[in-house]
């Protein structure tokens, strides 16, 4: 059972919102944040080569800026951080790092391929959760219109990005010759 936001009871809806909904999506989102941030971050210093290096340094910055800002928006709306989910999260994002890539001791070169496989489902993952924020301020004058088109134009150039990335990992990882 979710404990209701402060000043609400179960099933409660505050300006056509139903908060208690809201409060388990943008925590499971917010769960997707931290995994996203962590995974972005862990990229961003694993990979040293030029064409690789600096966009995924920029992208692993906003993508933890982007995690602030669902952090911020939730405040906004009097939704309470889950600790616990947060922290699972993180668990399964070390986890993660755990899997088989056909290499016991070091990175297998198909790792940045999945990588930024993962993050570009992260940030289209994202970008939907904005979009659902942006659909809801219509009915809840505490969500800012404004921040969440930027939010989901950063989204779109991010996977932008991630694409051009990973098609170049294809060609380096994939191709011969």
């Amino acid at each position: 059972m979710t404990t209701p936001m402060p000043g609400t009871r179960p099933g409660t809806q505050i300006r056509g919102v139903r908060t208690n909904l809201l409060g388990i999506y943008l925590n499971d989102h917010l769960a997707g944040a931290t995994v996203g941030s962590a995974r972005s971050g862990f990229a961003a210093r694993s990979h040293r080569d030029p064409p690789f290096a600096e966009p995924l340094r920029r992208l692993a910055g906003e993508i933890a800026e982007d995690r602030a800002s669902l952090l911020r928006i939730m405040g906004s709306l009097g939704v309470p951080k889950r600790r616990y989910k947060v922290a699972a999260s993180g668990v399964a994002e070390r986890l993660g790092r755990l899997k088989s890539n056909g290499r016991l001791c070091r990175r297998s070169p198909l790792t940045l391929v999945i990588e930024l496989e993962f993050l570009r489902l992260g940030v289209k993952g994202k970008e939907l959760g904005w979009r659902t924020l942006r659909a809801l301020a219509e009915a809840d004058g505490r969500i800012d219109e404004q921040e969440l088109d930027g939010l989901i134009e950063r989204a779109e150039r991010q996977m932008g990005t991630l694409e051009e990335l990973r098609v170049r990992a294809v060609r380096d990882v994939l191709l011969t010759g």
